[in-house]
């Protein structure tokens, strides 16, 4: 296997050599790398660094690098998993020169998730996350990271696979990326309870291809009741924009308020907020002072999440304003004039043209359609 040298934060390591003619690089190499990913270990990092767990569980550790940064830059002691046998020899090829605090295994992870407990647990697989979601419940202790690429099922693109890994009805909307955040939380959620377990969203967020979930897992059943409370659904009127959160296990739907037709629910999903109050400038701070390839990104995306209201679902105005038949004003515009009509409002970070608000549909779309 051709090597070559790459280097991430502080840490230094050797990945296969891609072919970067083919459409997709990183599935040409026979050990997987994703290049993409980087912002994704990046925030790791700056988690781990402020949640500070006693050990530190990379699942499916290809390359080893996530586990391997953690090790270092975080100075956390570390299990990295695989069970190819060629990705655990790499894994060793890169530890070997290095004193860090590295454990490596070449178990399914499902068997050793089921013998043995980490503080912090991070699932980081190829596709969908749902067959080691309840494994990874009973083997972490405080954290659970989880990363999905499945985004079509999970965002309703691919309706019948969304129903079947995770249990809930997607739909593909205009806030598609929000809704496979959200019943993925969800399903995790459902996943949980069962153990009279419970979740906090410690940092949720998602991210061109992909949705991350930082949690931290809370034990009683209590703390599994108040995680039911926050799931639910969100309707959706097929024929116009108009949507209504509604909590609970089952949906109850009724027609519009705005045209009459009969609402569409969208989950189980996760109702609450997704990250942490405070969470988002303590990021920020770290993300300033450390060495990361991905800081300006990372710090652009914490500058939108520190605003962003917990609302379930976003309107992209573009959207609206398409429907509307005029040009969609700058975004600003509209912002200011929905807070001069006495409404909460800000930007989202799953799209640059989403609007979160609590204003009625109405002030919305006439803070789009207004004449300059």
């Amino acid at each position: 296997m051709d090597l070559q040298e790459s280097r991430e934060g502080s840490t230094s390591f050797f990945v296969p050599v891609q072919d970067d003619t083919t459409q997709f690089p990183p599935g040409s190499a026979p050990i997987f790398f994703n290049r993409r990913m980087e912002l994704n270990r990046d925030i790791t990092i700056l988690l781990l660094s402020l949640l500070e767990p006693s050990d530190y569980l990379d699942a499916m550790g290809a390359t080893g690098i996530r586990g391997m940064r953690v090790a270092n830059e975080c100075g956390i002691p570390t299990t990295i998993n695989d069970r190819d046998p060629a990705a655990v020899e790499l894994i060793k090829q890169n530890i070997e020169r290095t004193d860090f605090p590295i454990t490596v295994t070449g178990r399914d992870v499902n068997a050793l998730l089921s013998e043995q407990s980490f503080d912090a647990v991070d699932l980081d697989p190829f596709g969908t996350p749902a067959w080691i979601i309840d494994a990874a419940i009973r083997g972490c202790r405080r954290f659970l990271f989880v990363t999905a690429t499945d985004t079509a099922p999970l965002c309703g693109a691919h309706l019948k696979a969304g129903i079947r890994r995770y249990g809930s009805l997607p739909r593909n909307t205009e806030y598609h990326s929000e809704v496979g955040l959200r019943i993925l939380l969800g399903f995790v959620v459902r996943e949980t309870v069962k153990y009279d377990r419970g979740i906090e969203p410690v940092f949720c967020y998602a991210r061109e291809h992909f949705v991350r979930l930082h949690l931290r897992i809370l034990r009683g059943a209590i703390a599994a009741d108040e995680s039911l409370k926050k799931l639910g659904f969100v309707l959706q009127c097929p024929a116009c924009p108009y949507r209504v959160e509604q909590q609970g296990q089952f949906p109850r739907t009724t027609p519009c308020p705005v045209c009459g037709e009969e609402l569409k629910p969208i989950g189980p999903l996760w109702l609450g907020s997704i990250w942490r109050e405070g969470i988002a400038e303590s990021l920020k701070t770290l993300a300033e002072n450390r060495e990361l390839g991905s800081r300006k990104d990372i710090v652009k995306l914490l500058e939108t999440c520190r605003e962003e209201l917990p609302m379930s679902s976003f309107y992209d105005y573009h959207v609206l304003a398409k429907r509307l038949g005029c040009s969609p004003p700058n975004i600003a515009t509209v912002l200011d004039r929905i807070r001069k009509e006495g409404y909460a409002v800000s930007r989202t970070h799953f799209s640059g043209y989403g609007i979160k608000t609590e204003a009625p549909l109405s002030v919305i779309l006439d803070a789009i359609s207004a004449q300059q």
